[in-house]
C-alpha cells in the first residue's frame, strides 16, 4: 500500500487520533484512521476504507486494517478485511485466548487485494488529491 504510506508520510505520520478523510469525485471517499487498539503483533494499527451509503447507513466497500510495520523500511501488513455490501468479515490474523493465529491462504488474499486496491488508488490520484485538499486547509 505505497499509496496509504505516502499519504501517511504527507500527513505527518501514523499518530492516536490520525483521522483523514480524502474526497476526490469522482470515486468513493478514502478515510485512513488510526484505530485504538493496535494490531495483532502489537504494532500501531490503520483502517483504510472506502465509504458508501445505503439507506441512510454508512457502509464499508472495503475495508482493510493493516499493522504499520519498520523492520525493513515502513510497510503495512493487512490482518482484516470487510465488505458491508457483500455481507463479509474476514480476519487473516488475529490473537485468540493468547495465542496468535495466522490463515496463511486468506492473509495471501488480504495481500493480494491491497497490492490491486494500492494500483487502483494510485491510478485514480489519492495521493494526489490528499496534497490538493492539504493545500487548500493550509
Amino acid at each position: 500500500m505505497d499509496t496509504i504510506l505516502r499519504i501517511l508520510k504527507d500527513a505527518g505520520g501514523w499518530h492516536h487520533g490520525l483521522h483523514l478523510r480524502i474526497e476526490n469525485p469522482p470515486y468513493m471517499a478514502l478515510v485512513i484512521e488510526a484505530t485504538d487498539e493496535s494490531g495483532p503483533c502489537g504494532l500501531p494499527a490503520l483502517s483504510v476504507c472506502h465509504y458508501a451509503e445505503q439507506n441512510g447507513d454508512a457502509m464499508r466497500d472495503p475495508e482493510m486494517c493493516f499493522e504499520l510495520g519498520f523492520a525493513a523500511g515502513p510497510h503495512l501488513n493487512p490482518f482484516y478485511w470487510r465488505n458491508d455490501y457483500l455481507g463479509v468479515e474476514q480476519w487473516s490474523r488475529f490473537i485468540r485466548d493468547a495465542h496468535y493465529c495466522y490463515h496463511t491462504l486468506l492473509h495471501t488474499e488480504h495481500e493480494r487485494f491491497a497490492k490491486l486496491w494500492d494500483r487502483n488508488l494510485q491510478q485514480q490520484g489519492f495521493a494526489e488529491a490528499f496534497e490538493r485538499q492539504r493545500q487548500r486547509h493550509a
